[in-house]
């Protein structure tokens, strides 16, 4: 039965399945993340056709998201690598976005903004249209029977990627577990407006060029070698 005091979910509003406390933080990512974050941080709007350009000082030459970004290490390494591109990261798991405050503070990054949340109910605010490229490295991978409806990758999560992202934008979706691989791949070629260009098995066995390893992947917890799917946005 539901709970009467948990409203119904709406389209700006989804379900939020996962956790997003964490065991204490330690004092330095508290400090960050009540000094820091207030002043990258977005929080949701009231308002529609949000340009996510103007959470930057200055517009950015490209716009890149990442959805699940986790202790934050690709997402702050490409910011240093890409320090013309404004990327905006999403991940509810404090801890994890405490670990993304470090790697920012450390290495004085000025071209990150966070959402401390679930990021589809900002996404649902934004202009069409606005994302050069969009990361989705090892999401929750549910791998009960009963729990893969809760994965992010759904139809309805698609139509929303593929609105926010430009035509001809990059789309990266990675996992080590092989019922997702073959589930995720299935919906982004069900959807039609995602091209995936491969020619041979090494295009979704070796790692790209550009991704930067992260601690979850080294630690090696699914149940295959990971799947590197490239999309672009037709």
């Amino acid at each position: 039965m539901r709970n009467s005091n948990r409203p119904l979910p709406t389209p700006d509003r989804p379900n939020f399945y996962g956790r997003r406390g964490s065991r204490p933080l330690k004092d330095s990512r508290r400090a960050l993340v009540d000094e820091l974050l207030p002043k990258i941080g977005i929080t949701y709007p009231d308002q529609a056709d949000v340009d996510p350009n103007g959470y930057f000082a200055e517009k950015p030459e490209q716009l890149w998201l990442e959805i699940g970004f986790g202790g934050g290490e690709h997402l702050a390494g490409q910011a240093q690598a890409n320090p013309q591109t404004g990327i905006i990261g999403a991940e509810p798991f404090m801890d994890g976005v405490g670990s993304l405050l470090r790697h920012i503070d450390e290495r004085g990054l000025t071209n990150v903004r966070v959402i401390a949340d679930d990021s589809r109910p900002l996404l649902y605010k934004l202009v069409d249209a606005c994302f050069d490229r969009a990361f989705l490295l090892f999401p929750d991978p549910w791998p009960k029977k009963r729990q893969q409806k809760r994965r992010l990758v759904q139809p309805e999560f698609l139509d929303e990627l593929y609105r926010i992202c430009r035509p001809g934008a990059q789309i990266r979706f990675a996992t080590d577990v092989k019922s997702y691989a073959d589930e995720a791949l299935a919906r982004f070629l069900e959807h039609g407006g995602f091209d995936w260009g491969v020619n041979c098995a090494d295009d979704w066995r070796r790692p790209p060029e550009d991704h930067l390893t992260t601690r979850y992947e080294r630690k090696k917890l699914g149940d295959c070698a990971p799947v590197w799917l490239d999309f672009v946005r037709s």
